[in-house]
């Protein structure tokens, strides 16, 4: 394969960025990851940053976004502030552990690594490098594959801190963990975050994940996380995208299921000027079972880009997509969907499902479901829907008294609860169903529990 030309131009300095901080991308790390990085290096080289010519990113166009200058977060950034200060969170009323990461980087530097109840293990990714590398060399970089896409190469390559989280065998935590990623900065910067959770045997873990900005400056951020669900295992992940207009965020999630686990992902977009999220699931048990939901809501050229790949490896196992849009304005969309069941995955059961509301003339989505069957005794099907909202129902609301705008926004609010609803967590499930509410009546600015009012 020949090196990526887009990588000889002059705005992308990605490979010099390696070169130029070689050193402490490779001192007091594991030597396995040494060598990850190095190979993650090359697989760069040759891949560079996904084009519209590439299938799997052929809706958004990330090279641009990539080829501007940015500051470069390889190392913590000294900022010091007091979170309460200028900061509330959407969910005020979880009960919950907080987790706080600033610009890619754990931010807890008196506390790097905590133990929760029943011996939990959370904290920093680059802590947990030096405290537990046995646990880390087992599931770090086995399943997100830096050869295949050229995102994954450069946060392998450069990601240097971010999320850990090990739930020992047969540990049922009783209350969710919280994790807080916040952008902030006094200059456009470029951000990398890294994250691995590994769920043991016969455990069971609620996370939730928010993501804010909290200055007005540019912010690219390439974020990616690995997930081990082990042999009956129960995982919950709930994550609330509210980031401002000058933002572009990849988020790449990648999950490797036993049998019998059970793992459900729900992710809400309600801000973001640019938004990629990578999907990737590898149900590798019997009975297994992943069901993966997203909503997202753009105005205001906007675009949000969902990309789902369900690789069903073995039998009798279950998977469930249902993701939704709602677009006004001139802004943008895309879904695009695939189920991959392999030959001997017989007794399958997989549905994939996208559904989009377009409230302007000028608002575009894209939708591509797909499936890859080599099996001959399975249940699938997949489908997607664009259209606008119900004249006849409008007409039934109207007729019985309700003003045009509050009918559009209860059918709206209608369409969105179907996902809304699938979240587990009551106080998490109220409190995105207001938040949602809010985005869709436009009284939701971006960062709306910001008091830095830097928009």
């Amino acid at each position: 394969m020949e090196p990526n030309t887009a990588l000889l131009g002059p705005d992308n300095d990605y490979l010099r960025l390696f070169d130029a901080n070689r050193g402490k991308l490779t001192q007091s790390i594991p030597s396995f990851l040494v060598d990850l990085r190095k190979e993650a290096v090359e697989s760069f080289r040759m891949l560079g940053i996904p084009g519209k010519k590439n299938e799997n990113y052929r809706y958004i166009d990330l090279q641009t976004s990539f080829n501007n200058t940015f500051r470069k977060e390889l190392q913590p950034k000294n900022i010091t502030f007091n979170v309460e200060d200028i900061f509330r969170c959407d969910i005020p009323e979880l009960d919950a552990d907080v987790i706080l990461v600033l610009n890619g980087i754990y931010y807890d530097t008196h506390r790097p690594m905590r133990e929760l109840e029943g011996g939990i293990l959370a904290g920093s990714l680059a802590e947990a490098f030096r405290l537990f590398p046995g646990i880390v060399e087992k599931h770090f970089g086995k399943y997100a594959d830096h050869r295949k896409d050229g995102l994954v190469a450069l946060n392998t390559a450069l990601a240097t801190d971010g999320f850990f989280l090990y739930v020992p065998d047969g540990i049922q935590m009783k209350k969710p963990i919280q994790v807080i990623n916040l952008l902030m900065s006094d200059e456009p910067t470029f951000s990398q975050q890294r994250n691995l959770l590994v769920i043991g045997k016969g455990a069971s873990v609620s996370l939730v994940v928010c993501d804010h900005t909290l200055s007005p400056e540019k912010f690219l951020s390439n974020n990616l996380t690995e997930v081990f669900a082990a042999r009956d295992s129960r995982f919950e992940i709930t994550r609330l995208q509210n980031e401002h207009n000058a933002s572009t965020q990849v988020l790449s999630q990648f999950y490797m299921q036993e049998a019998n686990s059970l793992v459900n992902n729900n992710t809400i977009t309600l801000h973001g000027g640019m938004v990629r999220n990578n999907l990737y699931v590898q149900l590798n048990g019997e009975g297994a079972e992943n069901n993966a939901y997203g909503l997202f809501i753009t105005d205001q050229g906007q675009h949000v880009d969902n990309y789902t790949f369900v690789d069903h490896a073995v039998a009798h196992c279950n998977s469930n997509q249902l993701f939704k849009g709602v677009l006004d304005d001139y802004s943008s969309g895309a879904f695009n969907g695939r189920i991959l069941v392999r030959k001997d995955s017989q007794k399958t059961v997989a549905y994939q499902k996208n559904n989009n509301l377009l409230l302007t003339s000028d608002a575009r989505i894209n939708t591509k479901p797909q499936l890859e069957i080599y099996a001959d005794d399975v249940k699938c099907s997949h489908g997607a829907a664009v259209g606008q909202l119900d004249k006849q129902a409008m007409f039934y609301l109207q007729s019985r008294g309700i003003g045009r705008d509050e009918a559009r926004l209860l059918l709206m609010n209608a369409f969105a609860n179907e996902i809304i609803a699938k979240i587990q967590v009551e106080p998490i499930r109220e409190r995105i169903a207001e938040l949602v509410g809010k985005r869709l009546r436009g009284e939701l600015s971006r960062c709306h529990n910001c008091t830095m009012h830097c928009c």
